[in-house]
């Protein structure tokens, strides 16, 4: 349990949290000089039965708000103070704004300072706590009459703080937690400390941070300032890790995450929650978690506008920002995020809105993945970098019927048979105009159909529409099931004439055209047609063996290599009894098709490690 305060200066916040927990949370010399909060403090309050709710004490000055904002993120409760001599003030509103921004978590109110004002002035404030609190959604909130210095009202404010819920947090999740603070210890070195915003770490675990870019080692926790050997999202947690990394190098807002993450977001969709109405292209300070830099706006339809970042920063789908105007003296909006790195053009297409409108809309990962699906093949690692998912939160959800999946992309059943009809009408019309050919082959189809899209996936859906028969296959060339590829009467004629003549010898095209007098082209046109029916093969253009010719030759090399371990021009020469060019020709054949590969002067075979398993 995370409770964070929030309200105006000198409304008594710290001094509210020592008299719960008997700690006070200031740290810093200069805050027990002032007598002001100015930065984070941490309190924690230990219970019998093992529970350890912690206290983010926040700075009530509005010259320290992007600290406060620093520690909101990821609470499980906030806790309001007012003072009754003073009562509702400017920070209080703030404060008020910027929690209902950030995530909207639960309330509850203490009236402080009460020995200091008469009961009628207690009243007054209690009512315009109230018509605030109602004002900012907030009408359920309990509210205690407290007196620290008196422990009046401390004793019931305790027991009410001991038997809220703590926030549900989602499971299989990454492990990401924002530093808000690294220090040094003495026989333990680099300690840094922040509250889990998901997932959870163990003790030896690695962890990519980013403020060196580099991985560190776990090697010591403490959770709500207990010692653990494991911590979890929505928790207080300090990490003793190990590494390249001083603390010099490391800021507030760099992150310790679970692995090495992408690029960060420049550009991102996000769906607003506005106090104050914002002006296009207008200037703004940014918070996320405990990160603050500066940024724009482009207003886009209804609620929803793209933030161009000065500073990249890392962030994940349905992270809560809060924008404030460029003179930091007062907050605007909240933010949530629902796209990252959004397009530089098209942004205010009827398509692309009705899109971020849909994902704007879905409540869980499942949803998501159906909209982003809706629009084409979805890259697996960025999806699951912005939904945070861990590599078994991801599997969970990729385990659905009608996915197609290849490599690092995914396809559900409906965009997957919108490819089908157009891979089926894509080689209908090829064969209308190439009734003599027996079809395109794979990667050909794929590009004349859908070359926009990803390789993997589309030669995976047609080796599956080929497995169950909208598409048939011969010698590698793909035709529809009613195709019948095949010479035309009068090329089959000339084939007829022109087959015995393939013995064990290759032919030219022209040499062939003179033998049964034919037009050279003519003849050329046949012989492509019977290479492409697998009857002949050409080693060089124009140049044809029959094709059990070529397997003969397959195994001969294969021979020579197992003897030799490469075959040469001049063995394979001498083998094979012809001149040196043809043998050269036939060489460089079974390079082109991968069969071999050259190096130097030999042609060493590429499948020897099936080869060898093959003869063991």
């Amino acid at each position: 349990m995370i409770i964070a305060t929030a309200g105006h200066v000198d409304h008594g916040k710290t001094t509210l949290i020592e008299a719960i927990t008997g700690v006070n949370a200031d740290r810093l010399p200069e805050e027990k000089k002032r007598g002001m909060t100015i930065d984070l403090g941490y309190a924690y309050w230990p219970q019998p039965d093992g529970r350890v709710p912690g206290f983010i004490d926040v700075p009530g000055h509005e010259k320290f708000l992007s600290n406060m904002l620093a520690g909101v993120g990821g609470i499980d409760h906030a806790l309001l103070v007012v003072a009754c001599d003073d009562g509702v003030m400017a920070q209080t509103r703030e404060h008020l704004a910027i929690l209902q921004l950030t995530g909207n978590p639960a309330l509850t109110v203490a009236l402080t300072k009460a020995d200091r004002v008469d009961e009628a002035r207690i009243a007054d404030v209690r009512e315009e706590v109230q018509n605030t609190l109602r004002a900012f959604g907030y009408p359920q909130a309990t509210l205690f009459v407290t007196a620290a210095t008196r422990q009046q009202g401390i004793d019931e404010l305790r027991a009410h703080l001991l038997q809220l819920p703590e926030r549900a947090h989602p499971e299989h999740q990454r492990f990401r937690l924002a530093l808000d603070r690294a220090f040094t210890v003495k026989g333990a070195g680099l300690v840094v400390t922040g509250t889990a915003l998901s997932g959870d770490v163990r003790i030896g675990d690695t962890l990519w941070l980013t403020g060196v870019n580099k991985p560190m080692r776990v090697r010591g926790l403490h959770a709500q300032n207990q010692p653990v050997e494991r911590a979890h999202a929505g928790q207080r947690i300090a990490l003793n890790i190990a590494g390249d990394a001083e603390k010099e190098a490391l800021s507030r807002g760099d992150w310790l995450l679970s692995q090495q993450p992408p690029e960060p977001t420049e550009r991102l969709i996000v769906a607003l929650q506005t106090h104050t109405p914002l002006t296009q292209w207008q200037s703004l300070h940014i918070h996320h978690a405990a990160s603050h830099v500066t940024g724009r706006v482009s207003l886009l339809e209804n609620d929803l506008a793209e933030l161009v970042l000065d500073t990249p920063l890392w962030l994940a789908d349905n992270d809560r920002l809060v924008l404030r105007d460029i003179s930091a003296r007062s907050t605007l909006a909240g933010a949530r995020v629902v796209a990252l790195n959004s397009p530089r053009r098209g942004k205010r297409k009827t398509d692309y809105l009705n899109w971020i409108t849909a994902l704007a809309q879905a409540t869980d990962d499942a949803q998501a993945l159906s909209v982003h699906l809706s629009r084409g093949a979805v890259e697996l690692t960025a999806f699951g970098w912005a939904r945070q998912l861990s590599p078994d939160g991801l599997e969970r959800l990729l385990n659905q019927p009608g996915f197609i999946r290849a490599g690092d992309n995914l396809l559900d059943a409906p965009v997957a048979a919108r490819w089908q009809r157009k891979l089926l009408e894509t080689l209908a019309t090829y064969h209308e105009q190439h009734r003599e050919e027996p079809g395109p082959g794979r990667e050909r189809l794929r590009r004349m159909a859908l070359p926009m899209e990803d390789e993997a996936l589309v030669l995976t859906l047609i080796e599956r529409m080929r497995e169950s028969g909208e598409i048939h296959s011969h010698h590698g060339w793909l035709h529809l099931p009613y195709h019948k590829a095949g010479f035309t009467d009068e090329q089959a004629q000339l084939w007829q004439k022109a087959a015995p003549l393939f013995g064990d010898e290759p032919w030219w095209v022209r040499d062939v055209a003179r033998e049964v007098a034919a037009d050279e082209q003519v003849m050329r046109t046949v012989l492509r047609q019977a290479a492409q029916q697998g009857l002949i093969t050409a080693i060089v253009k124009d140049r044809y063996y029959r094709n059990d010719r070529i397997v003969t030759f397959a195994t001969m090399i294969r021979e020579l290599d197992q003897a030799r371990g490469t075959t040469s021009a001049a063995d394979f020469r001498d083998r094979l009894n012809v001149g040196r060019k043809l043998a050269i020709q036939i060489l460089e054949y079974f390079d082109r098709i991968g069969f071999t590969r050259r190096r130097g002067n030999d042609h060493i075979l590429r499948d020897k490690a099936l080869f060898t398993k093959e003869n063991d």
